[in-house]
């Protein structure tokens, strides 16, 4: 059998989509856990004029060892919770790379 990945990573069409819960304004860059089926990110990037979102997709980018350009913001541009499509990656894959930097 094949282990289900977890729920805040799921395949969608050429990729996969990750629900993401943000934590702006931190003090470090982090992935902090996950809340409500969705993984928790805390950037140090206040959230004025879309730079958050910038370095949100900027730490993913470099999580999941994909260039930027490969993940795009689904939903939520203005919103803590989002919806992010990585594109060429799995959910399981994404899943597997992000369990193991999550603070728990």
């Amino acid at each position: 059998m094949n282990e289900q990945p977890a729920s805040f990573a799921h395949d969608a069409g050429d990729g996969c989509r990750l629900a993401v819960r943000v934590h702006p304004g931190a003090r470090k860059n982090a992935v902090t856990g996950t809340h409500d089926g969705a993984i928790k990110i805390s950037l140090t990037t206040p959230p004025t004029d879309g730079r958050a979102n910038e370095a949100l997709i900027a730490l993913l980018a470099g999580l999941l060892r994909v260039p930027k350009a490969r993940i795009s913001l689904v939903s939520g541009a203005t919103s803590r919770t989002k919806q992010m499509h990585i594109t060429g990656k799995s959910a399981a894959e994404v899943h597997a790379a992000l369990s193991p930097v999550i603070d728990c």
